[in-house]
């Protein structure tokens, strides 16, 4: 057990952050969350206010604090127009760039620096297996390849002087009370959960659970250092993920949603159709080699969990920059 520490969270509001807060404050870490609303001490984590863009008291919270945990960016399930894809990039690498100022303004920086970045920095790469070794291309949806790019690119500029650095490029997080989850078993149960376009497309998920326990290696361990992808060993194809939800909810049949379908529907509540129709088959080959293990490494499982534990979606309160990285589904053999 690690003796406790300061966790600073900027963007730890969101879904994620809130079950990292928790799992953090329960083992006796001083956890603080800067957030866009308002101050104050809730369930023993402190929560700060900031902008995401400028400097202010916050920047105190960094002076000899044990770790930073950055965890911004707007939500990406939005119609991607320029406009929102400017957004998007800026909510993610001017949150980088401010934190990372912070850093080299006080006078005991955090030593440790953990990035949550996307595996949609490598686009739509049909079959190809993505592990670390393989490099992003530079060209691809720009609300994908190029945010996600811009993304890295900030996070390494602002931990050029830290002394240990890790970005974790996350895929689906499947846990109790994920907005994703509920909104795919919604759908399954009124008959809609079928394959969409041709099912092949990957998607690399990972249980709630296993994220919080690499969120927590990644502070603590000191070998662990560089990039990882955060997903589980087993992706799985976007047709076997829908069948493993009709299966969850007791629906036999789902109606398929085509390319075109999915196209119309998607724009049509504003949304952006490239998070369904493309796909990325990651795998946490590093993670493995590393000795990690994983609680829930197949998604029937990792669903069954996180249905059976499901209160609904976590709402919570999410606004602007604060909701996090928003891991969503998309993917694996193997259900």
């Amino acid at each position: 057990m690690t003796s406790p520490r300061r966790i600073v969270i900027p963007g730890g509001s969101g879904y994620l952050g809130r079950h990292l807060a928790k799992r953090l404050v329960a083992r006796g870490d001083d956890v603080v969350v800067l957030t866009r609303g308002a101050g104050g001490t809730t369930g023993g984590v402190r929560h700060v206010t900031w902008d995401a863009r400028t400097f202010g008291p916050w920047v105190a919270e960094l002076e000899q604090a044990d770790a930073i945990v950055h965890l911004v960016g707007k939500r990406v399930d939005v119609l991607p127009t320029r406009r929102n894809i400017e957004r998007l990039r800026r909510s993610r690498v001017d949150a980088v760039e401010v934190v990372g100022e912070a850093v080299r303004s006080v006078v005991s920086p955090p030593p440790v620096w953990v990035q949550v970045a996307t595996l949609a920095v490598f686009g739509d790469r049909g079959e190809l297996v993505l592990d670390e070794s393989v490099e992003p291309p530079t060209e691809g949806p720009p609300q994908m390849v190029g945010v996600a790019r811009a993304w890295e690119q900030a996070y390494r500029e602002a931990t050029v002087t830290v002394p240990r650095a890790v970005l974790l490029r996350c895929g689906v997080a499947i846990g109790p009370g994920d907005p994703a989850t509920a909104r795919l078993a919604g759908l399954a149960r009124l008959g809609l959960g079928g394959r969409i376009a041709s099912g092949r497309q990957w998607v690399s998920w990972l249980a709630l659970e296993d994220l919080l326990d690499q969120l927590e290696r990644a502070i603590d361990d000191p070998g662990s250092s560089g990039t990882y992808h955060l997903t589980s060993p087993h992706p799985i194809r976007n047709g076997d993920m829908m069948a493993a939800y009709r299966r969850a909810v007791g629906r036999r049949v789902g109606l398929p949603a085509p390319a075109v379908v999915t196209r119309i529907g998607a724009l049509a509540l504003g949304s952006d159709p490239a998070l369904a129709l493309t796909g990325r088959r990651g795998v946490p080959a590093r993670l493995l080699a590393e000795g990690a293990t994983f609680r829930i490494p197949r998604f029937r499982d990792a669903l069954r969990t996180a249905l059976e534990d499901d209160t609904g979606p976590d709402t919570g309160p999410v606004t602007g920059s604060d909701s996090g990285p928003v891991i969503r589904p998309g993917s694996g053999p193997g259900s």
